[in-house]
């Protein structure tokens, strides 16, 4: 069987034909489906994995984020421990140029290791290759079988919430992520869970949606802040917002725990530092960096996973951002 008898089958060109082998981009979805249905078909002989490179490559889409360093330090203790190469690569938004993800499929890596998400389009190019995947906190559905690690989002939320409402508030408000990432709606179905169970309603006004930066929890916080009936706690759904909230309740000239309470999500090192050092809900990065680069790694030597999904509890770290309202 020969790759032009590949393409005279399908009706499109031999180079056609090798960018699907080769996993690159430049192809219809619907001609990459129908060569690689022939490909099964006729039993073409693909790349074989022990051409792969002994190295696992970390791709980040964007390395802003504050957490990428715990992702890092967790992949690396694995990758370390096997005796295996670590490759870092930031690749930018899904509609950034594509050379850069030509080049992570070129490289012909053990395995890889994807922060947030992999379109799939990308999945079929490294499954054309037979580079093995894992995806780290996926921000969107994944097909069956698609392997991840991620977090218990809702279990955090929740946890978080009910904190709240133990102490005693019953105006809760909470900045939330964009409505279409899945932490941050477990994370905000959590939060109304916890309200329900309390006997409290959810009021949509005191929901607000932003961006996961700093800057996005400031705005969010000044227009809760500075309504005549604000709330007296805010859960944000990641630290960086909660610093954030922070900095609105100094502008507003309230005092953090006394008249604002506070709770954020991730527990960065960096929120122990603050003063007050911050209540969160501590999301274990560097735990589940370990699980995905195992998983990844077992996947890259041939062996069958023990399961493709695999979530890692989150727990509540109580510290001096919050205390009961005033009244």
């Amino acid at each position: 069987m020969t790759i032009a008898y590949i393409a005279e089958s399908a009706g499109v060109s031999i180079p056609t034909v090798s960018k699907v082998l080769n996993g690159k981009s430049g192809v219809s979805p619907g001609t990459r489906a129908r060569v690689e249905e022939l490909i099964d078909r006729y039993g073409y002989r693909r790349l074989s994995g022990a051409n792969r490179s002994n190295v696992v490559e970390l791709v980040f889409r964007e390395l802003e984020h504050m957490w990428a360093v715990e992702i890092i330090r967790g992949v690396e203790r694995v990758a370390s421990k096997h005796r295996v190469g670590l490759m870092l690569s930031r690749l930018g938004l899904h509609d950034s140029p594509a050379p850069a993800w030509d080049d992570t499929v070129a490289r012909r890596p053990n395995c890889v290791l994807s922060v947030a998400q992999l379109s799939e389009a990308e999945r079929r190019q490294l499954e054309a290759k037979g580079i093995p995947f894992v995806v780290f906190d996926p921000t969107r559905e994944l097909p069956d079988g698609v392997p991840f690690v991620g977090a218990t989002n809702w279990s955090g939320g929740r946890a978080a919430t009910r904190h709240l409402t133990e102490l005693g508030h019953r105006r809760i408000a909470m900045i939330s992520g964009p409505q279409d990432v899945l932490c941050c709606v477990a994370r905000l179905d959590g939060y109304r869970s916890a309200l329900q169970a309390a006997g409290l309603p959810a009021d949509p006004d005191l929901v607000v949606h932003a961006q996961l930066t700093r800057e996005d929890g400031h705005a969010a916080a000044h227009g809760l802040l500075t309504r005549p009936d604000r709330p007296t706690a805010i859960f944000a759904a990641n630290d960086l917002l909660a610093l954030g909230v922070y900095q609105a309740a100094r502008e507003a000239g309230l005092r953090i725990p006394e008249d604002l309470s506070v709770v954020g999500f991730d527990d960065l090192p960096v929120v122990s530092w603050v003063d007050p050092p911050l209540t969160t809900v501590h999301q274990p990065l560097i735990e589940m960096a370990v699980a995905a680069t195992e998983l990844a790694l077992t996947l890259g030597r041939g062996e069958p996973a023990p399961q493709t999904g695999l979530e890692i509890a989150t727990t509540l770290t109580v510290r001096e951002s919050t205390a009961p309202p005033k009244d």
